[in-house]
Parts: structure tokens; C-alpha cells; sequence
């Protein structure tokens, strides 16, 4: 159940969504291994190629063989379904593996004209009856789905006609009268309408953010300014997030284009900031970016502007097929997996009236929803652009792309705007608590500037309740957080300490500051501490203000959230190790790894790890497991190695999944048992899931999680502050948790997530979103497993 206030979105992001895609409504099936016998399924990927499509073929193969279907390759697109011969094969379970870590696709992809012909659309259909292939998984952008659209919708005309000519007879056609479909959005652009992400977007994200890091520091040296072209022809997200993760000074992009006099008003910035002691300015440009006349804007034109009116030093950088490039991250990995399962379900359960889908991302469900729905509304901001309807284009961007758009233009700023007048904003304070994580400095920056940015003196506690307790406590000004979002770990300072160490101290030391509003972010820790504080309002009215917890911890074991700041930095993390750990033994044949993570008593690690890494098994606290289960699962990976042609296998284990079956246990059970098929090697991997810098998910969740408390503690301090400043906030639901709830951000009382938190494994005592991952990772490891459709409710 989602209790809570909905959180309503800043200026921009108040409109309605002008073509909301409703997903379709699927029945409740549970499918079992063999179930689905008899039925072909082919998978293509088309266009552009991006990171995770290998994921996403991988998946569409396990899963259809689990079923009991014949799946093909159809390779180079839709050239390749034309061409026929080679490029339409069977494919094996071990076709598909050592593949999820890999970017591009191992298939191929082609841009095919000829498939717009009816000669085209023939040949296809000619070489797919032969193999009794019905069901095509495309893995594409809006121009490859729309294309099999039409070749479903024409399908019945095809073989009509292939009948005619003597090609196929009449019984042939009459067996596959139809064509089933089903999309997934490969495209690193993030461009088509309907899904929060398209799969490689994220990768992508990775090699901008990467490259922007790696130009700061030489930036810096010189005193330079860098133009950094990213993709993006027609969407801006690209340029949009990455600017709002890496400090940017200037984004252009084409939804919103700047104003006409944009030289002058860039160049007055980045002067302005010089004058105040920066050294270094990075502006991003999107390859479609335009001005408000349509009139493009390059990135040359852009370093032209600089040089002409500022004699600054500016280098040029086309990121170009770079950010194409490279290993997927853990989520593209992820994505394409969970898409891949879900469009075999989807064509399995097809009948000739069911409209064709594509499968996508909403909050952290993946659904069904109508294809051309999707293509209209994608093509509805392209026209809305064409006709410089810029609030329409970015409103059916949607809503993330809104509050990220508000969130750059206000964080983006030199400095606050002037304060007419005596200067009457509330004193918000913030404090880290529990260990450290990535995106906490992200959470800090976004908070501090939009403190200042709403006329409110942000200030700083530092080294957790130690400082609270010690007296620790500044002001922080906007430059203080400069270059923070960068940064791991935590530059306030952070301790496991809990508030109980000394109510007294703690409390004194926010009635010395005249503290009226309070952010908490951390982990187990802090939701501990702000519940502490809570309760104990009753005895220390210092605690009657309005405190807001922000979950930050790479165990994701907060109630309340289905996200933390820091769990996706660690995921990549585990996943790039455990690539590399297999890396290690190529050359050697027959070797399994067993890797342990952290996480406590929360499996969210291993479980998501397992999937990205395409693990053989994966042990948790939170499901059972003994003797059989081991053995059992030490039979699958040896059959596998004896008979599949695979010659390494990769097993995670939390580090509390069992107080018997340990790692050591673990270690010594393989090695004995398996020793005439494989050897054993084991890892742990400990702080280091803890450290580098944030991902681009990590600064981005982070920062908006910030923007909105702060809009939050305002809200309640208008009704709960008195006249001369002081605080009476003593309901429940004045100390909550802002968490991600399925598609909102939820502000939760702290007290009401208590009944639904096992405090002695730090846990929610709830069903968790990510154990129904699980399912999926045991088919794609061939291991017995039952699928079941994860609706999702779009109302709550």
C-alpha cells in the first residue's frame, strides 16, 4: 500500500500530460517451463545500435527456449530478413552466452530501405513462413517499430499474394495467417514517448558523464571552457541530464531553445562567474539543438561566441559514437533483460485481435503499452517543435524531463536571485548520517542551492550526530558546494552514531542555531535517527520541526522507497568487478567464481548484480536455501559446463544470505563436488562497492530528491511556524521519508514506515519489488522458475 503525499511538480512540470498512453491490460498468467511448445519466435534488433541489446536478445532467446519455443536470429535487421539463408538461424541456448556484457549487438543492425518496398516486405515474409516464424521481438527506435507495424498490418495481403505466385501454398498460409509483434526501444537518445528509459540511454549517460570528469580537472589547469557536442537530433535528454549531473554552465537542446540573445546572455554568465574566482566553464550542446527561430546550434558556434566577446581559452569535444560505445551499465543490462522477458510473454500470450505493444519502463515496473500510441506521441513532438511549440514539446517529453528541465535552469544559475529588503527565509538544515554512499554530495548541492535559490539560509552539521552533538553547525554559502556532485563519499562528514547517543546535546544545538526545518540523508541510520527524533518530540521541543529523511545507502534496504541514493553506483560497481573477474580466467577452462557483496540483510545487491552480470545463482538472505538447493544448483552449472560449451560461471552471495552456508562453506562444498568439471575461486568484494564516483542515475535521483524537500519543509513551515519564528510541528506526518514509490515521489510519515520495518535485520518487513527480478535470473540461468506479469497501477 502507498500512503503519503504525492509531491505536485515545480513551474514547468504543472501541466497535464496532453497524450497520456494507458498500458493495456493483461491477464494474470503464470507460465512454466515447456508450456508454450510448437510456437517461433524471431529477434531483430534494427537501427542505431545501443548498450544492452544484447541483454534484451539474450533474454528473448532463454526465455523462449524456457517455454519451449524455437527462436531464430534474424541478423542485420531487417536486411538480414530479407536476404534470408545465414542470417536467419536457430538459436541455442549457448548462442547467447558471455554476451550481456558486451555493447552493440552480436546480431547486427542495418538501416533497410528496401524493407519499405513491397518487394522488400515479400522476400521478409517468403523467409519467415519457411521457418514458421509468427512472432517477431524487434529491439529498435520508432522508425523500425513502425516499420513492423505496417508489415503486421499488411501480413495477410503478403501471404495472399505469395500464395498467387506459386511461393507458398495455401495450407502454409492458412497455418500462419497472422504476425504478432512486440517492441523494445533500443535507443541511446531516450526519444520515444511511453517509457521513463529507453535501453542504452543510461550507457550512455555513462560514457558522457565519464569523459566530462575526465575534461574537468585539464579544464581547471588551463582556465579553459569546454563545448561538449553530444547526440540527440531530436531529443534533448542527453544534453539535459548530463548537464544536470555534471555542473554544466550552459545546456542547448532542442525542446527548449534559449532566448534569441543567447550569446550575450551565455557570455555575461560565464564573465560573471570568472569574476567570482572559477576557472574552468563547461558548456553541452545537443547535435539537434536550435534557437527560437529553428535555426541550428553548433557547437562551433557556440566556442565562436566565446572567443569573440571573452578571449577565453575554448576547446571544442564531439563525443560522437563514444557514447555508443563501451560495456552497458548495470540498468541497461537490467532493462534489457526485463524487456526481453517480458516481450516473450507478450507474444506468447498473443491472439490475432491483441494490439500490437511495446513493452517499456514506468517507475520501476515493466508494462505493456499500445505501439502506435507510443509513435504518435513521439512524432507529436516532433511537430510540436516544428511549429515552436516549445511548452507542448517538452510537456509530452513528460514529467521527468520537466522536473529535470526546472531543476538545471534553477541550480544552474551564478547566484541566488536578489533578496528585496529584510531577508525573512527559514533556517534549513542538513546532516549526513550512517556511511558513506555516492550521491550524497549531490543531495547536499541540490539542497544548499535551492535553500538560497528560495530566499531560505541553508546550514551545514557536520560529521553526523557527533557534529549535531559537538556544535558543529554553519552556515553553507552557494559556492561552498561547488563541484560537489562529482564527488563520492561524503564531504559534510558522516557517522554511524544514532540520536539517542545524547537527545539533549542534539536538541540544544538546534534550539542554539534556531534550526527550523531539517534534512537527514543516510542510510538505516538515519531513518533511525529522524524516527528517534520523532518520538521524542514530546520531551525536546526543539524536535517540532519539519525533518525529512533521505534514503542514501548502497543496500537499498530503506522502508518506504523502492529506490536509494547510492544502490545503482554500487550496482555498477559489483557488475564492472565480476566482468572482470570473468575476464580473468579466459584461457582457463572450467571455472566458477563465488562472489560476495554487501548489503546487511537486504539481497538488492545480489539480486540485481546476478541479473546485470548474468550470474548462475544468487544467494540472499531473504529467500530460504539449505543443502538440496545448493546442490542442486552446483548440478545446473556443471551440466552446463559438461554440455552447453560454457566455461565459466559466476555465482554472488550476500554477505548475511545464510550464518552456516557461508562463503567459506560455499568454497569448499564447490570444490569438492565439483571438482571434476570445474575449479573454484572466491571474492570479496567489501568497501569497494562503497567507493568512485557517482553514476549519472545516482547525482540525478539525488538531486531532484533534494529540490522537492526543500519545496516540502517551505510548504509545512508555512503552516506550522509562528510569527516570531518559532516551530510548532507535532503531527505525524511532519517527520517523513521522501521515497520512489512504483512512478511517485512519496512523503511518508517516518512512525507509519515503523510498522512496516523489521528492525533487527534493518529491513522493510514488506514484499520488495526486486524479489520478483528473481524469477527472471533463475530462467536466464536455466534453473525452474514460474513468470509472472508486474502490473502496474498508474493512479495510486
Amino acid at each position: 500500500i502507498v500512503r503519503g503525499q504525492a509531491m505536485g511538480d515545480v513551474p514547468v512540470s504543472q501541466a497535464a500530460d496532453p497524450m497520456p498512453i494507458i498500458p493495456l491490460k493483461v491477464e494474470h498468467i503464470v507460465h512454466k517451463s515447456g508450456s508454450e511448445k510448437g510456437k517461433c519466435i524471431g529477434v531483430l534488433t534494427s537501427g542505431g545500435d545501443s548498450q544492452g541489446m544484447n541483454a534484451a536478445v539474450r533474454a528473448v532467446v532463454r526465455f523462449g527456449l524456457y517455454l519451449g519455443c524455437k527462436v531464430y536470429f534474424i541478423k542485420e535487421g531487417y536486411q538480414g530478413m530479407i536476404d534470408g539463408g545465414d542470417n536467419i538461424s536457430e538459436a541455442g541456448w549457448a548462442a547467447v552466452s558471455g554476451i550481456i556484457h558486451k555493447g552493440g549487438t552480436v546480431i547486427g543492425s542495418a538501416r533497410c530501405m528496401e524493407f519499405k518496398t513491397r518487394e522488400g516486405m515479400l522476400k521478409a515474409a517468403k523467409n519467415l513462413i519457411d521457418r514458421e516464424i509468427t512472432n517477431l521481438a524487434i529491439v529498435g527506435g520508432d522508425g523500425s517499430l513502425t516499420g513492423a507495424n505496417i508489415f503486421r498490418k499488411d501480413w495477410s495481403s503478403l501471404t495472399k499474394e505469395l500464395v498467387e505466385t506459386g511461393q507458398i501454398s495455401q495450407e502454409l498460409a492458412n497455418k500462419h495467417s497472422h504476425l504478432n509483434i512486440v517492441g523494445m526501444v533500443g535507443s541511446i537518445d531516450n526519444d520515444f514517448c511511453g517509457t521513463d528509459m529507453t535501453i542504452g540511454t543510461d550507457s550512455a549517460l555513462h560514457r558522457i558523464i565519464e569523459i566530462m570528469d575526465a575534461i574537468i580537472p585539464t579544464a581547471y589547469s588551463h582556465q579553459r571552457a569546454f563545448v561538449l557536442e553530444v547526440m540527440g537530433r531530436h531529443c534533448g535528454y542527453l544534453a539535459l541530464v548530463a548537464g544536470l549531473v555534471s555542473e554544466a554552465d550552459f545546456v542547448f537542446m532542442p525542446e527548449w531553445p534559449p532566448e534569441e540573445n543567447w550569446p550575450e546572455k551565455l557570455c555575461k554568465k560565464l564573465e560573471l562567474e570568472r569574476q567570482a574566482g572559477q576557472r574552468l566553464n563547461i558548456i553541452i550542446v545537443s547535435e539537434g539543438a536550435i534557437d527560437r527561430q529553428g535555426h541550428p546550434i553548433t557547437a562551433e558556434g557556440v566556442k565562436k561566441a566565446i572567443v569573440e566577446r571573452l578571449d577565453i581559452d575554448t576547446r571544442v569535444t564531439v563525443l560522437g559514437h563514444v557514447q555508443r560505445g563501451g560495456a552497458p551499465s548495470a540498468f541497461d543490462r537490467v532493462l534489457g533483460s526485463r524487456m526481453g522477458a517480458e516481450s516473450v510473454m507478450a507474444l506468447v500470450e498473443a491472439k490475432p485481435e491483441t494490439e500490437p505493444c511495446v513493452v517499456t519502463l514506468v517507475g520501476n515496473k515493466a508494462i505493456r503499452v499500445p505501439l502506435m500510441a507510443c509513435v504518435e506521441k513521439t512524432q507529436a513532438v516532433t511537430k510540436a517543435m516544428a511549429e515552436k511549440n516549445w511548452e507542448l514539446a517538452t510537456q509530452l517529453r513528460g514529467k521527468s524531463f520537466q522536473r529535470s528541465l526546472d531543476t538545471f535552469k534553477m541550480l544552474s544559475r551564478l547566484k541566488p536571485p536578489d533578496v528585496m529588503g529584510e531577508k525573512t527565509g527559514w533556517r534549513l538544515a542538513v546532516i549526513n548520517i550512517g556511511s558513506p554512499c555516492c550521491g550524497m554530495n549531490a543531495a547536499v548541492r541540490s539542497f544548499v542551492r535551492n535553500c538560497i535559490y528560495s530566499g531560505n539560509q541553508p546550514y551545514g552539521i557536520h560529521n553526523g550526530i557527533d557534529g549535531l552533538i559537538n556544535g558543529e553547525v554553519r552556515p553553507i554559502e552557494w559556492s561552498d558546494v561547488t563541484g560537489w556532485v562529482v564527488e563520492g563519499g561524503s564531504l559534510l562528514g558522516t557517522k554511524r552514531t544514532l540520536t539517542n547517543k545524547n537527545f539533549e546535546k542534539c536538541a540544544e544545538n538546534l534550539g542554539k542555531h534556531k534550526i527550523q526545518g531539517l534534512v537527514v540523508i543516510g542510510g538505516f541510520e538515519a531513518f533511525e535517527s529522524v524516527l528517534q527524533m520523532a518520538e521524542s518530540r514530546r520531551e525536546f521541543k526543539e524536535f517540532r520541526i519539519p525533518i525529512v529523511c533521505l534514503p542514501a545507502t548502497i543496500s537499498n534496504n530503506i522502508p518506504g522507497t523502492d529506490f536509494s541514493i547510492g544502490a545503482d553506483t554500487a550496482l555498477n560497481a559489483i557488475t564492472q568487478i565480476c566482468d572482470r573477474i570473468r575476464q580473468s580466467a579466459t584461457g582457463t577452462k572450467r571455472r566458477v567464481f563465488i562472489v560476495q557483496t554487501m548489503g546487511g540483510y537486504s539481497g538488492y545487491l545480489a539480486t540485481m548484480a546476478g541479473l546485470a552480470g548474468g550470474a548462475d545463482a544468487s544467494y540472499i538472505p531473504e529467500e530460504k536455501f539449505g543443502i538440496k538447493e545448493l546442490t542442486k544448483d552446483l548440478e545446473v552449472i556443471a551440466s552446463k559446463m559438461d554440455k552447453g560449451n560454457i566455461f565459466r560461471g559466476v555465482i554472488l552471495m550476500n554477505e548475511k544470505a545464510n550464518p552456516n552456508y557461508d562463503l567459506s562453506f560455499l568454497t569448499r562444498m564447490y570444490s569438492e563436488e565439483g571438482k571434476n568439471h570445474f575449479t573454484v575461486r572466491d571474492n570479496i568484494l567489501g568497501h569497494t562497492q562503497q567507493g568512485g564516483t557517482p553514476s549519472p542515475y545516482d547525482r540525478s535521483v539525488a538531486t531532484k530528491m533534494a529540490s522537492k524537500t526543500v519545496d516540502w519543509l517551505v510548504d509545512q513551515l508555512s503552516h506550522f511556524a509562528s510569527m516570531d519564528g518559532t516551530v510548532h510541528a507535532e503531527t505525524p506526518e511532519s517527520v517523513t521519508l521522501l521515497g520512489l514509490r512504483q512512478t511517485k515521489y512519496m512523503f511518508q510519515p517516518i512512525q507509519e514506515l515503523a510498522k512496516e520495518t523489521d528492525f533487527e535485520k534493518r529491513v522493510p518487513s514488506y514484499n520488495l519489488w526486486w524479489m520478483k527480478m528473481r524469477s527472471i535470473m533463475n530462467v536466464l540461468a536455466q534453473h525452474d522458475s514460474t513468470y509472472e506479469y508486474d502490473d502496474v497501477d498508474l493512479t495510486s
